[in-house]
C-alpha cells in the first residue's frame, strides 16, 4: 500500500485474550485510538488446554460489526485445518459486511496438536499442499464465475459462489512465514502481502531490520506479478515515548515494511496491560 505505514493492533484469541467480549472491545478501542487494522490469531486448541480459546472468525464478524474504518484480519487462518470453501464464503460475507476492510492471511500454523488431536496430518508438506489449493480455490470461487477445481486435497465441481467480495481484484491475501524457511515466502510471492517470523526470535521479540530485508528481498525475487505488495512484521514499541515508538518502528520501514502489528499478550501484561497500549495509540509515523 502507498503513504505512510499502517498500524494494527494484533492479539492472540486464547488464555486471558480468549474472552470474546474483550477482544471485541479491545478492537473499538484500536478504531477510536487511530490505529489502522486490528488482527486476531487463528487458534482451536492451545497446548494448555485449560486456557480458554475463542473463535476468531466470529470474533472478528462481531469485530465488523462494531467498527466503521479498521482494516480487520484473522493473521493468520490455518486453512490446511478448514475447508476451502467454507473459508470462501466466510470471506466475502466479512468483506460485505464490513464494506471492503478485511484481510485475509494464511499459513502452515505452528501447533501440530491442532491436526493429530482430530485425526488430521500434521506433516508440513500435506499442510502445505492443502493451504496452496484451498488459496487457489478460494480465489477462484471470489471470481463470481463457474469454477471446476480439482486438486490431491481440494475439489470443486460447477460451482458458482455470489455475492462477489467488495474489495477488486479480490481480498487480499497475506501468507505467513517463519524466515529462513524459503517456501513460505515463495508462496506469498504470488500473492498480496507477507508477514514473516523468525526461527531464532519468539514472542516478546521482533525479528531485526537486516533480516526483514533479507526476508522481503527474498520474496521480492520470486515475486512475478506487479501491483501492491504489503510486508506485515509483529513488534513491540513503548506507548509513554513522545512518538509511541515509531523511532523503533522507522528501521523496519526503510527495508520495505508497509504494516506495523503491536503484538499484546500475556507475554507483555495482562488484557489491562494490553488495553492501556492499545488506548496510547500508534507509534507516530511520516
Amino acid at each position: 500500500m502507498a503513504g505512510r505505514p499502517r498500524c494494527a493492533v494484533g492479539v492472540p484469541n486464547v488464555g486471558a485474550f480468549g474472552d470474546p467480549k474483550l477482544l471485541v472491545s479491545m478492537a473499538v478501542a484500536a478504531e477510536d485510538a487511530g490505529w489502522d487494522g486490528f488482527f486476531l490469531w487463528d487458534h482451536l486448541l492451545w497446548r494448555d488446554q485449560q486456557w480458554h480459546v475463542a473463535d476468531p472468525t466470529v470474533v472478528i464478524s462481531a469485530v465488523a460489526a462494531r467498527t466503521e474504518r479498521i482494516r480487520i484480519a484473522i493473521m493468520v487462518n490455518l486453512l490446511a485445518r478448514r475447508r476451502a470453501a467454507k473459508v470462501a464464503r466466510e470471506a466475502v460475507t466479512l468483506d460485505v459486511l464490513s464494506g471492503g476492510r478485511l484481510i485475509v492471511g494464511a499459513g502452515l500454523g505452528s501447533f501440530p496438536a491442532e491436526f493429530t488431536a482430530f485425526g488430521e496430518s500434521a506433516d508440513p508438506r500435506v499442510r502445505a499442499a492443502r493451504l496452496d489449493e484451498a488459496l487457489h480455490l478460494m480465489d477462484a470461487l471470489w471470481s463470481g464465475q463457474p469454477v471446476t477445481f480439482r486438486g490431491e486435497h481440494v475439489t470443486a465441481t460447477d460451482v458458482t459462489m455470489l455475492p462477489r467480495p467488495v474489495q477488486r481484484p479480490r481480498i487480499p491475501v497475506w501468507c505467513g512465514g517463519r524466515w529462513p524457511h524459503k517456501p513460505p515466502f515463495r508462496r506469498a510471492a504470488r500473492w498480496d502481502g507477507v508477514m514473516p517470523t523468525h526461527t531464532d526470535y519468539g514472542l516478546g521479540e521482533t525479528m531485526p531490520p537486516a533480516q526483514l530485508r533479507a526476508a522481503v528481498q527474498y520474496t521480492r525475487q520470486h515475486r512475478a506479478a506487479a501491483g501492491p505488495f504489503d510486508v506485515a512484521l509483529e513488534g513491540r514499541t513503548d506507548g509513554t515515548a513522545a512518538d509511541r515508538g515509531a523511532g523503533h518502528v522507522q528501521p523496519y520501514v526503510s527495508v520495505g515494511l508497509t504494516w506495523w502489528i503491536e503484538a499484546v499478550g500475556w507475554w507483555r501484561g495482562t488484557s489491562d496491560d494490553a488495553m492501556a497500549r492499545i488506548r496510547q495509540g500508534p507509534p507516530v509515523l511520516g
